[in-house]
């Protein structure tokens, strides 16, 4: 068997075993993923609304584990909405004397 056909074979390998981890793991990490887009959204929208803080500065407030978690400010329904590409997506709104709650 030539070196190129191996390579092309631990290649097809490894892409099976990665898709079967990733697989196996599902729903531990949209569970996360959850999880992160429910607080993004929450703090951000505190900082944006209840703080009266620009967005940019909003950034400043994100924990080190969120790089993948999107922030869109929706300033016409006071809410932020965040997303975790392919996994999950939550929005918190601002509500008078209540602060923000994320939606269900």
């Amino acid at each position: 068997m030539s070196g190129r056909r191996k390579w092309i074979y631990a290649l097809v390998a490894l892409g099976i075993a990665g898709t079967a981890l990733f697989a196996w793991n599902w729903s531990a990490l949209r569970a996360r993923a959850q999880v992160g887009a429910g607080f993004g959204a929450r703090v951000t929208c505190s900082c944006r609304y209840v703080e009266g803080r620009s967005m940019d500065s909003c950034q400043g407030d994100r924990e080190a584990g969120m790089w993948a978690v999107s922030l869109k400010d929706l300033p016409e329904s006071q809410s932020v909405s965040a997303a975790v590409p392919l996994l999950a997506s939550r929005t918190a709104r601002y509500r008078q004397g209540w602060g923000c709650l994320l939606e269900p």
